[in-house]
């Protein structure tokens, strides 16, 4: 497996997809790390030589990837959950923030389902 920023990326993998195993990565920026390193888009991982590895390297430190960019995406809801907007709010108390409803959906955000007893009718 090759090591690029922290990560391994797969061998058996063409070069493009392999790079979106980084967190900040996708298929876009992936082709131009590949263009900027000079490494065709079409090579396996496992095809890579020493010099292809080290260009690679090299392209990807220009970009905000992995630990940089979690960190800055926390501070980035940190910050709106402390000026305390409509969507720090959300934030703060799990719900979905983009304007989806939530009286049947959004169990990714509330979590399991946490059933509501109905109060007994007192007998005389």
């Amino acid at each position: 497996m090759a090591r690029i920023s922290g990560v391994d990326i797969p061998k058996q993998k063409r070069g493009v997809i392999a790079l979106t195993y980084i967190f900040g990565i996708g298929r876009s920026r992936a082709k131009n790390i590949l263009e900027m390193a000079k490494v065709s888009v079409d090579k396996k991982v496992s095809e890579w030589n020493d010099d292809d590895t080290a260009k690679i390297r090299e392209a990807v430190g220009t970009f905000k990837i992995e630990g940089e960019l979690r960190s800055e995406n926390q501070i980035n809801i940190k910050r709106l959950m402390d000026i305390g907007c409509y969507r720090g709010i959300r934030h703060r108390s799990g719900l979905p923030l983009r304007g989806q409803k939530t009286k049947n959906n959004s169990r990714t955000r509330k979590g399991k389902r946490k059933t509501v007893a109905n109060k007994k009718k007192v007998t005389k």
